[in-house]
C-alpha cells in the first residue's frame, strides 16, 4: 500500500520563498510549510470554485468594478459560511495525517490566515475569474 503522506508531499510545489526558520511561531510555519503549498497547488480548483460561485450567485460580480470585485470576493469567503467551509476542505483535504493534527491544534487562528491567504490570491487573480470558464 502506497504512503498517502508522502505522496500528499511529492506532488506539491517547492516555494523557495516560504521559509520555516527556528524562531518562527508554530502557526506561521504551518502557513508557510503546508498552507502556502497547498493553496498554490490547489489554484486551478480555488478560482474555478469561486468562478462558479459568481454564476451562481445571478453574475453580478462580473459587472462591477475592480474595487466592487475585491470587495466581493472579501464578502463571498468571508460571510457565506458553506463557501467558506468547502473552500477550506478543498485545502484540507491536501494536508497529510501530520499536517491534520497539528491543524487542529489551532484550528481557529490557522483558519483565518487560510481564509486571508485565499482572498489575497483570488484577487490577484481577478483576470482568471473573468475569462470564461471552460467547463460548459
Amino acid at each position: 500500500m502506497r504512503n498517502r503522506s508522502a505522496d500528499l508531499l511529492h506532488i506539491r510545489p517547492t516555494l523557495a520563498t516560504a521559509q520555516v526558520l527556528a524562531h518562527t511561531s508554530p502557526d506561521e510555519q504551518f502557513q508557510n510549510a503546508t498552507l502556502r503549498p497547498v493553496i498554490k497547488m490547489q489554484n486551478d480548483l480555488l478560482v474555478a470554485a469561486f468562478r462558479n460561485y459568481a454564476v451562481k450567485h445571478k453574475g453580478q460580480f462580473f459587472g462591477l468594478t475592480l474595487e466592487g470585485k475585491q470587495r466581493y470576493i472579501e464578502n463571498a469567503i468571508q460571510k457565506d459560511i458553506k463557501f467558506r467551509n468547502s473552500l477550506k476542505g478543498m485545502i484540507m483535504g491536501q494536508f497529510t495525517l501530520e499536517e491534520y493534527e497539528l491543524y487542529i491544534q489551532n484550528s481557529s487562528a490557522l483558519n483565518k490566515r487560510m481564509m486571508k491567504m485565499v482572498i489575497e490570491r483570488l484577487k490577484d487573480q481577478l483576470q482568471l475569474i473573468d475569462l470564461p470558464s471552460l467547463v460548459p
